[in-house]
């Protein structure tokens, strides 16, 4: 803005030294100074209410709300965000993305995530916060609400009816969810490859142990005749066994076996070279491929 002090109106060489002044020129060199100081203290009022300040003014509080504002053309550095501990929950956990664009919780249970209303930006801005979560136990799900809908086909774990997750190992698990209409629909972005709750690694199942399903694939080497067992997964997991020496028969017992018409049952290697791949599918695990394994 231009200011409207006027500088020029105050006559700084009245009066005169040693000769007899007129009045007139003291009361408008007054009455300018006076509308002076008024457009000062006008101008400082608007720029303390509105400019972005380092810190705050004498006997106010910092306060440097943009309130919408668009701040364009500019080149950040060092900058942070707002990290908001939700702490260890089980539950309804409210998101409120004005309080902060990164939040973290813990689960002390099932979760149920909840945005809170009118918080995202306005239809026609992008709003995006991240959530990163620490599941505990895998028996802790996260439910996500219903306008979560953009970009949740294909992640492994998530049931697309339920809008719940699933988890196979316990950890860090990290979503970022952004909407540009106010909340009506969500989308779900990945940011990192433990997301997706089952890792594409291997392991050498121990005789006697359970198969970990926190890895795609266990393998094993029988030294005699040895047991293993599988737990229940989480819907879409794929889980892949192979027996790699054969010292003895490897039976595995499942849970939730999808060849049986409830409860377990198990797989049995007989030969190097036998394997079989799982995936869990409505709550049971089914057999999607095998190689020389027998099923009972």
């Amino acid at each position: 803005m231009t200011s409207a002090i006027n500088p020029n109106n105050i006559d700084g060489a009245y009066p005169v030294a040693g000769q007899d002044n007129n009045s007139q020129g003291f009361r408008d060199n007054f009455t300018n100074t006076k509308t002076n100081f008024a457009y000062a203290a006008d101008e400082i009022t608007d720029l303390q209410n509105n400019v972005i300040l380092k810190g705050a003014l004498t006997g106010t509080t910092l306060n440097n709300d943009m309130n919408g504002s668009v701040l364009s053309n500019a080149q950040l550095q060092d900058m942070s965000e707002t990290r908001v501990a939700l702490g260890t929950l089980s539950g309804t956990v409210t998101i409120n993305y004005s309080a902060g664009s990164y939040q973290t919780v813990t689960t002390n249970g099932p979760i149920s995530l909840a945005f809170t209303s009118g918080s995202w930006p306005v239809a026609g801005a992008l709003g995006t916060v991240a959530v990163q979560v620490y599941v505990s136990s895998v028996a802790h799900t996260v439910t996500f609400p219903t306008a979560v809908s953009i970009n949740t086909a294909g992640v492994q774990g998530l049931s697309t009816s339920t809008n719940t997750m699933e988890f196979a190992a316990t950890g860090y698990y990290t979503f970022v969810f952004s909407t540009s209409d106010g909340g009506s629909t969500i989308s779900l972005s990945q940011v990192n490859n433990i997301l997706t709750p089952f890792n594409y690694t291997s392991e050498d199942l121990a005789p006697s142990a359970a198969a970990s399903l926190g890895v795609t694939a266990s393998y094993f080497s029988t030294a005699t005749a040895e047991t293993a067992t599988l737990a229940a997964g989480a819907d879409g997991q794929i889980k892949t066994f192979m027996m790699v020496a054969d010292g003895g028969d490897m039976v595995i017992t499942v849970s939730n076996a999808g060849w049986k018409a409830s409860g377990t049952g198990t797989i049995r290697f007989n030969d190097i070279g036998d394997g079989c791949t799982l995936q869990y599918i409505n709550s049971k695990w089914f057999c999607i491929g095998s190689n020389g394994v027998v099923f009972a």
